[in-house]
């Protein structure tokens, strides 16, 4: 018997969570004028760019948003960015992705990421799973949940937006 998925965030709660991530970047990042956001395609990116449309809202700050292509099954293949290491580089960098699970996919990006010198990096993730088997941590999250392993989280960005446990 297949049970009904429950509704963890709803779009008023994703709402709220993304400017709650926006301020919390905002006070890490307050001395720095510019801000390179990075999204983990797919829907990190969407996340990406809705947290990065609320920080310039909130403050005048240069944001350069980059989408990050990461193969999830194959994260040792190579990661594409849209950005080039110098647009990056000794700047303070925020990666995003919606759903932090193992932590393979996050940790494969960050790692891309550290081999230019950077002034600070820090994760977001909408979605933390707690069932990392990666040391990475992320640094802002909306909402933190104590999952079964057969259990899984589903973030959709669709009108209207939310977060499932299935």
């Amino acid at each position: 018997m297949k049970t009904e998925p429950t509704i963890i965030l709803n779009q008023e709660d994703i709402t709220i969570k993304v400017k709650r991530i926006a301020l919390q970047i905002l006070e890490t990042c307050l001395k720095d004028r510019s801000i390179v956001i990075a999204g983990i395609e797919k829907n990190g990116f969407i996340l990406a760019k809705l947290i990065a449309e609320n920080i310039k809202k909130l403050a005048d700050k240069e944001i350069l948003l980059a989408s990050v292509s990461i193969d999830k099954k194959n994260p040792l293949s190579p990661v594409n960015v849209s950005i080039q290491p110098a647009d990056y580089q000794n700047k303070s960098l925020i990666l995003i992705d919606d759903v932090l699970n193992t932590g393979s996919t996050l940790m494969f990006a960050a790692k891309h990421f550290l081999e230019v010198p950077l002034k600070q990096f820090k994760t977001v993730v909408l979605v933390d799973r707690n069932h990392k088997n990666y040391p990475i941590k992320a640094d802002f999250k909306g909402v933190s949940l104590s999952t079964s392993l057969n259990e899984r989280v589903e973030v959709s960005f669709d009108h209207p937006a939310k977060a499932e446990l299935i």
